[in-house]
């Protein structure tokens, strides 16, 4: 019994393809295909049908999947157990996330999990782009949301919410005027989060739960929270940013809340996996962290 077959058997049923798995792995097609053949030469029988169009699980594939899955489920176990011993946790995870997540949401975390495991490689992409995570070999994303996302095979859980206000820096309130009431906006400069020039919206939700919806024409807009929050700050124009993003810079005086009775959006943060069986320790441990500690980053208090 080779297991080399086994492992290389599982991450082609699961990434559905040789092209994805050999991705995800970082070995050529060609080596996934020969373990493959070996694998079904030595069992005497098909367990993938594959066309140039095609890529068929059999039933005997499917059923030695779930025996080979739970196989080396039982072989990631053993090591565990060994490294626990040892007080050592080991391995590769990638990670995927927006830009803003990755400044100011993980970071912090990120820094205490590495130092509590340095032998634990982390690769994270960054980008505002939707990754598809089993063909680009992702084992987990974070995604802020504002609405619920589209079912998928994806496991998809919550890591905290997030409240978004207004924000502008003080040289531009005195120069401007500090808005009184939500109709006060439409006389304002306004800064927008995307790149896309469309006229801006600012939707706020109040007292007694009332919503009210300010248009605006965005005098920068950029997918950006660091440019946006420093263009305000200067004295640009008024900005809706998450709490947690303007924090710091509202202790320090940098920035003011604007409308400090309305909220300018409710969010979301959710951690997403393609699967949670066969997760490898290290990528185990570290949704388990982000999901203790993310919550308490992304808190508005003090904002």
């Amino acid at each position: 019994m080779d297991l080399n077959d086994y492992f290389y058997f599982v991450h082609v049923v699961e990434k559905r393809g040789f092209a994805p798995a050999g991705r995800a792995l970082g070995v050529p097609k060609s080596r996934l295909s020969r373990h493959i053949r070996q694998l079904e030469d030595r069992l005497g029988a098909r367990l993938i049908q594959r066309t140039s169009r095609r890529f068929i699980i059999t039933d005997a594939g499917d059923a030695f999947y779930r025996h080979a899955r739970a196989a080396l489920d039982e072989v990631a176990a053993a090591e565990a157990a060994v490294r626990r011993q040892a007080n050592t946790l080991s391995g590769t995870v990638r990670l995927s996330c927006s830009v803003g997540v990755a400044q100011f949401a993980i970071s912090p975390a990120l820094s205490r999990f590495m130092a509590a495991n340095p032998q634990v490689k982390i690769v994270q992409q960054v980008t505002n782009q939707t990754v598809d995570l089993v063909e680009a070999g992702i084992d987990m994303a974070i995604r802020g949301h504002a609405d619920p996302l589209t079912p998928s095979s994806l496991i998809q859980s919550r890591l905290a919410p997030v409240v978004w206000h207004l924000f502008a820096g003080p040289s531009y309130l005195e120069s401007a005027g500090t808005p009184a009431r939500p109709e006060d906006l439409e006389t304002h400069t306004g800064l927008k989060l995307g790149w896309r020039p469309e006229a801006g919206n600012w939707s706020l939700r109040g007292p007694g739960d009332t919503h009210v919806s300010i248009p605006f024409t965005p005098l920068l807009c950029s997918d950006d929270m660091v440019t946006l929050k420093q263009c305000a700050a200067d004295g640009q124009g008024i900005v809706a940013l998450p709490a947690y993003v303007c924090r710091e810079d509202v202790a320090r005086g940098k920035l003011v809340r604007v409308l400090p009775d309305w909220t300018a959006g409710d969010a979301q943060l959710s951690l997403l996996m393609p699967s949670r069986r066969g997760q490898p320790p290290a990528v185990k441990a570290l949704s388990a962290f982000l999901r203790e500690n993310v919550p308490g980053i992304v808190a508005q208090e003090g904002v």
